[in-house]
């Protein structure tokens, strides 16, 4: 019997014997990630079967993490704080981290929350937003 795909579940995300669920989750709860980041064309992503594991890439040798970063925390601290979350379930492999985007600082003009469009260079609505360091032409 065949089980229709809405009723099947998503089977364990187990890429080489690296859990990228469980990554994920350990590296989201650090506390300066504001979000995992798959990449502009999901080139940082652990493809399954139906859905994607953004943030997380399994390779030879290594688990590399691409993170969205709070505002205000040190680089070199987020990636020690990651790479501490992350260790218990990489095995021996290195752990790669990409910090690919930084959130806007609180209150200033155009911040928008995680996983908003502040940094894209784009509004809401798609249109470009002005450069604030040029003037208007």
């Amino acid at each position: 019997m065949t089980v229709p795909p809405s009723e099947r579940t998503p089977g364990p995300a187990v890429i080489d014997g690296i859990d990228v669920d469980a990554v994920a989750a350990a590296v989201r709860a650090c506390p300066g990630v504001s979000a995992l980041d798959g990449g502009w064309f999901g080139e940082a992503s652990t493809y399954l079967p139906g859905r994607t594991v953004a943030g997380v890439v399994v390779d030879d040798g290594r688990v590399m993490v691409q993170v969205r970063s709070r505002w205000g925390i040190p680089a070199a601290e987020l990636a020690a704080l990651i790479t501490t979350a992350a260790s218990p379930f990489a095995g021996h492999r290195r752990i790669d981290v990409v910090i690919a985007d930084i959130d806007d600082p609180p209150g200033a003009p155009g911040s928008a929350p995680a996983g908003g469009l502040s940094g894209t260079g784009l509004s809401g609505t798609g249109a470009p937003l002005p450069d604030p360091g040029l003037p208007p032409v």
